[in-house]
């Protein structure tokens, strides 16, 4: 039985027992009888958890319940229809199920295996047989490595032998995908585990654990797409497409762990803007209420908070608060709201283990709870708080050591599928609360589905330091497992944009184990700035003009203002997502496949710009992979052919960073400091939403290139012998013209500079071309030559004659 689409097929295979999917005749991936299973048990426990991590990860526990594994043998049709097909599947031992397939789109077709017989029945399983050679994508957030080829990987919290005590899955999700150009998606909320071709290098098998409700069964879905990123378009038309966070969102944020009070708060406005850090908005996080969570500020510490964040909104910051969804049990301040909780009946009418210092979670499911909540929220939304940093409300674990943590919830839910669907229960409550047009939810937490609420992921609290992922560390006498530190934080990142979630931001500097020292803070922040959020802030309330250190708060500077300045380009690769689904971070080995090689410590940076971080203690060189084209560095101007491997120079200051070659880089000014509204003056506080002023456009020359932003502008670049050409098209934002540079250009100035069709004067100095309204500067010393162009609104296209 065949279902096409578009050169995309699911075959499935009576005789043989197996579902393949192939694209224009080349099969991708097969789905044989042996990856079809029934999990069966002689006695269903309602207590029993039926968590499968242990079944795989540890398949001599004693905890496991008794099972038996039952793969399908034999096949025959039920139904067959133009886009559908039914199949009935006889396992070993004589169990029947279900198997629905369906052609739903290009390239994706739905499917769902149910027990005919469900008594007895506790796990299902799906798998595949897939290429030795093949490199593996997605499943959430990870610490490790990029490619989950020879990993576990659980579907939600687990004990572990790391420092935290558990295995950091605060963002699984069920998606993986294979460099060949397929994916398969686990449509369940249920507890399950992925065993990415670890057991036997050409199978992967995802277990879920179904309990006493195997009748539902279990739903998955096949996707193929020309090239791998493309698959995680294809999940986002199942599950519903992410939310844009606000532009200002993306940062520079800066957080203490701990403000003092109001007076320490707007010291931090003015000192940033007194030294001219580019930052755009700024959260206070815990404590700063009187208690958790008693929806105020507390008086002796913070007297006018209406005045404070006033001044945060007049210098150009926007402002968030910490939150979680706790009252403190403890803590006779929120004795009122619990007596309302109580009589209101909103904490879960069962509740298992806290993982929290405060008590049960509200239950965000009862629409009473839900609305009690929110209209406590609502007094800091109107003080003007645009922003929030959601934390903790991961209680909601399905098993502890194989029994149940058991949650009753007002809609009928249990733990078994909450602890998923709390975290969007989570989520949903504040984000109903943000700007139509955006704002901020710093999550530490996510799961599929959650994408659509607009969620950066922050991923916890990772170690201050320049660790590994499960290093065996000793430090102050004790010796541990790290969570991870820079290394892991990078990974993390480039883990979640293929996974479903583009927007990430760690902790710049790292949390366990703070302060961190200047060269563990430094080479963060110049990772954090080529990502998609930068956010700044550490458990020891490091802040960079606190440290006495003038070259690191120097570089800072350079690589905040690098981090807004990136803004044009950016926005434009979120805005993309909605037709492109492809995250703004990029694994190497995913964007290139071809090449075979699946490096963690270096990315892209959507298409233009190739990121390779510094994460080794006291390096001042790194290996970079270059993919083919000519790249272009960023400080240097050096030109490297790919492809080729190359060893280069990364003193601290100097992130690896290279442009491809004729490709026109959009930036901000160099004098932006905040995308935010300000009443400051200019000189102070320069604003984009003040002024928007001219678009830079930086590049090397190179192949012929056209790029297009979130405005509907159109940059196109052409090389001739003997000349450069820019073309500009403005769209409804940038309409105050251009300024153009082109790096890497040499020694010589240029023979001519032609804009409009008219000769520019040449100016004396990078300064007078700022002031200037036409002109040119060229600069020898600078990024291997920088030839400076002011292209005057009204006009589009300038040339450069050598």
């Amino acid at each position: 039985m065949t279902l096409a689409r578009a050169g995309y097929v699911a075959r499935f295979d009576s005789a043989g027992v197996s579902l393949t999917l192939s694209r224009d005749g080349e099969a991708l991936v097969s789905l044989e009888g042996d990856d079809l299973v029934l999990g069966t048990t002689t006695s269903v426990s309602p207590t029993a958890s039926y968590d499968p991590w242990l079944l795989l990860a540890e398949p001599t526990n004693p905890t496991i319940p008794e099972h038996t594994m039952r793969p399908a043998v034999a096949a025959r049709v039920l139904e067959e229809e133009a886009t559908r097909f039914a199949v009935e599947l006889t396992h070993k031992g004589g169990q029947k199920s279900r198997l629905d397939v369906s052609a739903e789109a290009d390239g994706r077709f739905r499917a769902s295996i149910v027990p005919l017989e469900p008594a007895g029945v506790v796990y299902l399983g799906v798998g595949a047989r897939v290429s030795e050679d093949e490199a593996f994508y997605g499943l959430g957030e990870h610490f490790d490595d990029v490619n989950q080829r020879g990993k576990l990987r659980a579907m939600q919290l687990e004990a572990a032998s790391l420092e935290s005590g558990y295995n950091e899955a605060h963002v699984p999700v069920p998606l993986l995908i294979g460099t060949r150009g397929w994916g398969i998606f686990l449509e369940t909320s249920r507890a399950g585990v992925f065993d990415v071709a670890s057991a036997e290098p050409t199978r992967v098998r995802a277990l879920f654990g179904l309990g006493e409700q195997a009748a539902e069964g279990l739903t998955f879905h096949l996707f193929g797409a020309a090239h791998p990123l493309d698959i995680t378009k294809l999940y986002y038309d199942v599950t519903g497409y992410p939310r844009l966070p606000a532009p200002w969102a993306l940062g520079p944020l800066v957080w203490r762990d701990e403000n003092d009070d109001q007076a320490q708060v707007e010291a931090d406005l003015d000192t940033i803007r007194a030294l001219d850090l580019a930052t755009t908005g700024v959260w206070v996080d815990r404590p700063y209420a009187t208690g958790v969570q008693t929806f105020d500020f507390e008086a002796a510490r913070f007297p006018e908070p209406a005045a404070m964040i006033d001044k945060a909104h007049a210098l150009g910051f926007r402002f968030g608060l910490w939150q979680a969804p706790y009252l403190d049990e403890k803590d006779p301040s929120t004795a009122a709201l619990r007596a309302q909780a109580a009589e209101g009946g909103y904490w879960p009418l069962q509740s298992g283990l806290n993982l929290n210092g405060w008590g049960r979670i509200i239950d965000l499911t009862n629409p009473s709870a839900k609305a009690w909540w929110q209209q406590g929220l609502g007094g800091y939304v109107a003080l003007g708080v645009e922003g929030f940093k959601l934390d903790y409300a991961e209680d909601v674990v399905p098993d502890i050591i194989g029994a149940r943590n058991v949650f009753l919830f007002a809609d009928g839910s249990d733990e078994r599928t909450m602890h998923r669907g709390y975290t969007l229960a989570y989520h949903a409550t504040y984000a109903e609360l943000l700007p139509e047009e955006g704002g901020l939810l710093l999550c530490r937490a996510g799961k599929w589905g959650s994408q659509v609420h607009g969620p950066i992921i922050w991923p916890g609290d990772l170690d201050a330091r320049m660790w590994k992922h499960g290093d065996l560390v000793t430090e102050d006498g004790e010796t541990f497992r790290a969570v991870g530190g820079l290394h892991a934080s990078m990974i993390a990142g480039l883990t979640l944009g293929p996974s479903g979630f583009p927007f990430y931001g760690a902790d710049t500097g790292g949390y366990r184990h703070a302060p961190p020292d200047a060269e563990t803070f430094r080479r963060w922040f110049e990772q954090t700035a080529l990502s998609s959020a930068m956010q700044i802030g550490t458990s020891t309330n490091d802040v960079a003009w606190e440290l006495g250190d003038q070259a690191l708060l120097d570089s800072y500077r350079i690589y905040t203002r690098l981090h807004l300045r990136l803004f044009p380009y950016l926005w434009s690769l979120a805005r993309d997502i909605a037709s492109s689904g492809r995250p703004l971070q990029r694994p190497f080995g995913l964007q290139l496949p071809e090449l075979g090689v699946h490096p963690s410590d270096q990315y892209f940076l959507g298409d233009a710009l190739l990121v390779a971080p510094v994460t080794e203690p006291g390096a001042t060189s790194r290996t970079v992979v270059f993919p083919p084209g000519t790249w272009i560095g960023y400080w240097d101007g050096a030109r490297v052919e790919g492809p080729t491997t190359v060893v280069v120079d990364a003193p601290l200051g100097k992130l690896p960073l290279y442009l491809k070659a004729g490709t026109p880089l959009p930036l901000l000014r160099d004098t932006i400091d905040t995308l935010s509204p300000t009443t400051a003056e200019p000189d102070l506080v320069d604003s984009f939403a003040e002024r928007v002023g001219p678009l830079w456009l930086r590049l090397a020359a190179g192949p012929d290139a056209e790029i297009s932003l979130y405005d509907g502008t159109r940059v196109g670049q052409v090389t001739a012998a003997g000349s450069v050409t820019v073309r500009i098209t403005a769209g409804d934002v940038f309409r105050e013209g251009s300024v153009v540079e082109v790096f890497g250009w040499g020694d010589a100035a240029p023979s001519s500079v032609v804009v409009g069709g008219a000769s520019a004067p040449s100016l004396a100095s990078l300064e007078a071309l700022r002031d200037a309204s036409a002109g040119w500067y060229f600069d020898a010393g600078a990024a291997g030559g920088s030839l400076y162009v002011i292209v005057p609104s009204g006009q589009t296209e300038v040339t450069f004659g050598r």
